[in-house]
């Protein structure tokens, strides 16, 4: 301000070159001020494009990216602004802050009428904008539409494509990247391992890693925390622990990979040890942080534990509980019979509860068998809050169900049929040569079916015989129990796992990672497996991993 005061004095201030510095260093550095920036903005006669881009990229970083839009239009109407190539990225980072995807497409528009579409800062912008906004169908066409790529239009793209849910086809863009001779960055690398965790593609990961140390980005401490997690989640929490130790510097996130890692293995008490030693290095704790060390209590069965570290957060780590950390909370409470307190801590909780909460307490009354609890549940909140949510109904079925009561197991049925509600598959998915297999209860459409239902019927005839007795209240349909019996039998990953015993060598082992919860019957069943065919088979299910050898699960059927 002082030297601004001087540049006034001199009589500088029309001078676009005299306060340039200043109204950068005003607009973008985190000692400046904005609003000050945009007062010697407001005072220039007749600003150049310079000086409103960089007020636009000063408000599309700020807490209010909303700004930049309506400064944008302020431009049009009071200096008769021509945007340039530099001014819409800034315009749709915005956007994408603000998933404002409506007025994204209005600012494509406007690229195209000022001719600018062939710009690849600004396509890849708009890949940026419309993946962030869940239209990705529309970053696939700005994204097949450029004559050239470059490694950011990937990583963009690649990106996209993992946080919509289509980790698949992120593998096959990368694969696609590689072809045409396009190095990755790290920050490539970090989107390609994400997805390899998210489906469980162990050798498309391992792959990776090389490219990684090929391309000298192993130093890099978000990429090597990026190998950890996938690592993890495609069953090999050894490896994860190696690179965490070979690891200079390491930062929070590093450390919360390796605490989470360990978590989902069931291997609590390494991920407390770890935390343990974060606290003593001093090592800055995030809310995610917490959320790994309260799913490691809640995996164990801790309840004292889990329940001191979640009453420490705001007096030792100034972290306000998030839905997140009560919902860890409302799990590890219900699943260690704790109703009351579980019920009592959502009452009570600062923060509107939602359904999963509802849900995760609701299940643990059919386990500890409580259906007055979990009847009075449903109805006072968990079908106001999801009158057509299909999981709610399925809930409440095989709650009926495992109470013996099939009349109102019936009826529920008849409800969903009514209301046109339709049970989410599910859908297991294991990696064989580096191809991703994806099967849902009753699959008919793989290449191999025949042989797989085949090698699940060879299966099946073996468990029976070695004891096993199939869980038919897993079943929500009014059927025959013979009926029920073989839907059992058809689930997703059964059927994965019956392709990967026809499919990989006797000695390796056997990844499977779905969607949902295991049910009881097909983790009964996979115990049988892993003994009657020596397998170790890894389920990853929506909550944790379950290793199962020798007709044992990791887990001690506490899940």
């Amino acid at each position: 301000m002082q030297l601004h005061a001087q540049v006034i004095k001199q009589g500088n201030q029309e001078n676009p070159l005299a306060l340039s510095k200043l109204f950068t260093f005003s607009s973008l550095s985190i000692s400046g001020s904005v609003t000050y920036a945009r007062s010697i903005f407001d005072s220039l006669h007749n600003p150049n494009s310079y000086f409103s881009n960089t007020l636009l990229r000063a408000y599309a970083k700020s807490p209010d990216p909303n700004q930049a839009l309506l400064f944008f239009i302020q431009l049009l109407h009071q200096h008769h602004h021509h945007p340039d190539r530099f001014t819409y990225p800034f315009l749709l980072q915005s956007c994408s802050h603000l998933h404002a995807a409506c007025q994204g497409k209005q600012l494509h528009a406007s690229i195209y009428k000022a001719r600018l579409q062939e710009d690849r800062f600004i396509q890849n912008s708009l890949i940026h904008m419309y993946s962030t906004c869940g239209e990705l169908n529309s970053a696939m066409l700005v994204f097949d539409q450029m004559p050239e790529r470059d490694v950011v239009s990937w990583t963009s793209i690649i990106d996209g494509c993992v946080d919509s849910g289509y980790s698949t086809e992120a593998l096959r863009l990368f694969e696609r990247m590689e072809d045409t001779g396009v190095a990755p960055n790290d920050a490539t690398a970090v989107s390609v391992l994400r997805a390899c965790a998210d489906v469980g593609a162990m050798s498309v990961g391992q792959k990776v890693h090389q490219i990684i140390n090929q391309c000298e980005l192993d130093s890099k401490p978000n990429v090597v925390t990026a190998l950890i997690d996938m690592y993890s989640k495609c069953g090999c929490i050894d490896t994860a622990r190696r690179l965490f130790d070979e690891l200079v510097e390491k930062d929070v996130f590093a450390w919360t990979a390796m605490i989470s890692g360990f978590a989902s293995h069931g291997q609590s008490k390494d991920a407390i040890e770890l935390f343990r030693q974060m606290q003593e290095l001093n090592i800055r704790t995030d809310d995610r942080t917490i959320t790994a060390v309260l799913s490691a209590c809640r995996n164990a069965g801790w309840v004292s534990e889990g329940w001191e570290f979640f009453n420490s957060m705001e007096k030792n780590y100034k972290i306000q509980p998030k839905i997140q950390h009560y919902g860890c909370m409302v799990d590890l409470f219900s699943r260690a019979g704790h109703l009351n307190e579980a019920e009592e801590l959502i009452k009570r909780m600062p923060i509107e509860p939602d359904a999963i909460l509802w849900r995760t307490l609701i299940w643990a009354c059919k386990i500890h068998g409580d259906i007055h609890r979990g009847e009075r549940l449903m109805k006072q909140h968990l079908l106001k809050l999801d009158s057509i949510d299909c999981g709610s109904y399925v809930l409440l079925g095989n709650m009926y169900a495992s109470a013996g009561k099939w009349h109102e197991k019936a009826r529920v049925r008849g409800l969903m049929t009514q209301r046109r509600i339709e049970k989410s598959p599910g859908r297991s998915k294991i990696e064989v040569n580096g191809t991703i297999h994806e099967f849902v209860a009753g699959d008919s459409g793989h290449p191999e079916a025949e042989r797989i239902y085949g090698k699940w019927d060879e299966i099946a005839e073996k468990l029976r015989l070695d004891g096993y007795q199939p869980k038919l209240s897993e079943v929500l349909l009014d059927i025959e129990d013979s009926d029920k019996a073989s839907q059992l039998q058809h689930h997703s990953e059964k059927l994965a796992v019956a392709f990967g015993l026809i499919s990989t060598n006797p000695e390796s082992k056997i990844l499977v990672v779905k969607n949902l919860r295991s049910c009881e019957d097909c983790h009964s069943a996979m115990k049988f497996v892993s003994k009657i065919f020596q397998r170790e088979i890894i389920i990853r299910d929506r909550v944790r991993f379950h290793h199962f050898k020798n007709g044992a699960c990791s887990c001690g059927d506490y899940w």
